[in-house]
C-alpha cells in the first residue's frame, strides 16, 4: 500500500469532545477537523472489515489498518515521543494496536479520547449529537437516580419527564422493581434501560414534587437541541436585565437549529437588543463538540470588543513548526450582525464542563470580565483530528473502507498563548475566580432561585463571590453525591464527559 503525501492542510475535521517495533510507514498527511463534511464518495457502508474483492479487501484489512494508524501516530500524535514501542504483528485489531501504543498516556489519564471509529458514525455524532434513547440525562448516587436534564425534542420530554424527578422503580416487562431490588439482583444497565434500539419501551415510576408518577417511554433516535430551552432575560430593578443562555453541546444545531428551537445567534441578538451587559452562560453539562461552533460563539460574545484579535491558536506537535506559526490555524474574533457586547460573563461550570466549553471561557477571558460559578472544569485542553483511511491510501474509496482514526493531535491556547488547564481545569491555572456552588436539580435552568444562577446574580451585584452560596436547596448535588453504582454505568457517547444520557 502507498500512503499519499500531502503538504498542505486538508479539511482538518477538529473535535473538542481528547518508535514502532513492527516496521514503518510513510508519513501521514494532515488530518480532517470540524464539519464532518463529505470526504470521498459512497455512503460508508463498506466498513473496513476486509470484505470485498482482491486489492480492495487487502487495502482495508486489519494489517492495512494498523499500518495506517502507525503512520498517523508517528507523524501527528501530540505526545508522539511518549508512546510505547510495540510489535504491531502482535495485535489483531487497529484499536488494540492503538491502545498499546498509547498505554503510557492512557494509564496517566492524559489521553482518554483517541479511538478508532467510522466516518459515518463520526459525522453523525459530532455534527448532530444524535443517539438512540429516551432523551434524558441523569445523576446517580449509591442508591438513587435523579433526572438532571430532559431534551425537548425527545420522547421522555413528550411523555412528561422533567428535571428534578427521582426515579423510584422500573418495569422491564415483569412489573415494577425498585432500584434497590434491581441492584440486589445484579441487573445490568441494559436490562434496566433496554438496548439502544428504536422502539424499546420502559415504564418508569418517578417522584416529583411529592407526587408519584408512572410514565411509559419508548426509545427513539433523537438529536438533542443544542440550547436547553430558550435564552432568557432576568429582570433587575433599575438595571438592564441579565441574559441567560444554557448550551448543552457544541453541535451544528447551535448555529442552525431545527424549527422551533433556538440558535446562539438568536440568543446574542436578544441580548444585544436588550442592552445586556451581564450575561450568564450555563455550561454545567457541556462536554464539548465542534471547534467551528465554539469559534462562532466567541464571535457572538466578543466580536465587537476584540475584533481582529486571535481568539485561539491550534498547536500541534513540534514536528510541524510551520503549522503552529500559520495564522490560518488561529481563530480570529469577527463582528457578526448578531454580536452582543457583554461586559461581564458568569460561566456556570462543573466537572462535566470540558473541551470546547473550556476553550470558549479561556478565549474570552482576556477580553471580557469572567467568573466561574459552580465547580472547576474537567481539564481537556487537547482536541482530536480525524484521519479517514481511504483518503490516506491511493486508489481506495470510502465505499470500500469507512475506517477513521480520531487522534489527540493538538492543544489549544488563547490569543495570549495561555493554556495550562489540561487535567487540572481552568481554576487550576490560577487565572480564574471560582465561586463555589452546587447544582440545585429541584429548579429549572435559568430560575433565579436555582443555586448556581443565584450565585451568579450575587456576583454581578457585589463583584465578589458570596460567602455562602445563595439559596442552597435541601437537595443539592453535594448532598446526593457519591460514586455511581456499577449497575448504572454511563453509556459512552464520544466527547461528552457526562455520558449519563438515556
Amino acid at each position: 500500500m502507498r500512503f499519499l503525501h500531502v503538504g498542505i492542510l486538508l479539511t482538518f475535521t477538529m473535535l473538542l469532545i481528547g518508535c514502532s517495533g513492527g516496521g514503518s510507514s510513510s508519513p501521514a498527511p494532515t488530518p480532517i477537523v470540524d464539519g464532518g463534511g463529505g470526504s470521498g464518495g459512497g455512503d460508508g457502508s463498506g466498513g473496513g472489515d476486509g470484505s470485498g474483492d482482491g486489492d480492495t479487501a487487502s487495502a482495508c484489512n486489519v494489517a492495512a489498518q494498523i499500518d495506517f494508524v502507525e503512520a498517523v501516530l508517528e507523524d501527528w500524535y501530540l505526545w508522539y515521543n511518549e508512546m510505547a514501542d510495540v510489535d504491531k504483528s502482535d495485535y489483531d485489531s487497529a484499536q488494540a494496536y492503538l491502545d498499546a501504543r498509547l498505554a503510557p498516556l492512557i494509564e496517566a489519564q492524559r489521553d482518554l479520547f483517541s479511538r478508532m471509529t467510522t466516518i459515518t458514525e463520526d459525522e453523525t455524532s459530532i455534527s448532530s449529537g444524535a443517539y438512540i434513547g429516551f432523551g434524558f440525562r441523569s445523576f446517580t448516587d449509591s442508591t438513587r437516580l435523579f433526572i438532571t436534564d430532559v431534551f425537548e425534542s425527545g420522547p421522555a420530554y413528550a411523555a412528561g419527564v422533567r428535571r428534578g424527578m427521582e426515579l423510584l422503580a422500573v418495569d422491564t416487562g415483569g412489573g415494577f422493581e425498585t432500584l434497590d431490588q434491581l441492584s440486589a439482583r445484579g441487573a445490568t444497565n441494559e436490562e434496566i434501560f433496554g438496548a439502544n434500539e428504536i422502539g424499546v419501551t420502559r415504564k418508569f415510576q418517578f417522584r416529583y414534587q411529592g407526587e408519584d408518577l408512572n410514565i411509559e417511554v419508548a426509545k427513539e433516535e433523537l438529536s438533542p437541541p443544542a440550547l436547553a430551552g430558550e435564552p432568557l432575560l432576568i429582570e433587575r430593578e433599575g438595571l438592564t436585565p441579565v441574559g441567560y443562555l444554557n448550551l448543552r453541546q457544541f453541535i451544528d444545531a447551535a448555529l442552525d437549529p431545527a424549527e422551533g428551537y433556538f440558535s446562539l445567534a438568536d440568543a446574542s441578538q436578544l441580548f444585544d437588543g436588550e442592552g445586556v451587559t451581564d450575561l450568564i452562560v450555563d455550561l454545567r453539562y457541556n462536554g464539548g463538540g465542534l471547534l467551528s461552533v465554539a469559534d462562532t460563539m466567541m464571535d457572538l460574545l466578543a466580536g465587537v470588543t476584540a475584533e481582529g484579535e486571535p481568539s485561539f491558536k491550534i498547536q500541534v506537535n513540534d514536528q510541524h513548526p510551520d503549522y503552529n506559526e500559520d495564522q490560518g490555524n488561529w481563530g480570529i474574533f469577527d463582528r457578526l450582525p448578531e454580536t452582543a457586547s457583554p461586559i461581564r460573563i458568569a460561566f456556570i461550570t462543573s466537572g462535566n464542563t470540558a473541551s470546547a466549553s473550556e476553550l470558549v471561557i479561556n478565549g474570552l477571558a482576556p477580553h471580557v470580565e469572567t467568573v466561574l460559578i459552580g465547580a472547576d472544569t474537567y481539564g481537556k485542553q487537547v482536541g482530536q483530528g480525524r484521519w479517514d483511511m481511504h483518503e490516506q491510501i491511493e486508489d481506495l474509496e470510502r465505499a470500500d473502507c469507512d475506517i477513521a482514526l480520531r487522534l489527540t493531535a493538538f492543544e489549544l491556547v488563547n490569543g495570549e498563548n495561555q493554556g495550562g488547564y489540561h487535567q487540572v481545569g481552568l481554576d487550576g491555572t490560577g487565572r480564574f475566580t471560582l465561586c463555589a456552588a452546587e447544582d440545585d436539580i429541584t429548579r429549572a435552568f435559568g430560575d433565579p432561585r436555582e443555586t448556581l444562577v443565584a450565585t451568579a446574580l450575587d456576583w454581578f451585584g457585589s463583584g465578589a463571590c458570596p460567602s455562602v452560596a445563595s439559596g442552597l436547596a435541601p437537595q443539592t448535588m453535594a448532598q446526593l453525591r457519591s460514586k455511581s453504582t456499577p449497575w448504572l454505568p454511563a453509556e459512552f457517547i464520544p466527547e461528552r464527559v457526562d455520558g449519563n444520557l438515556r
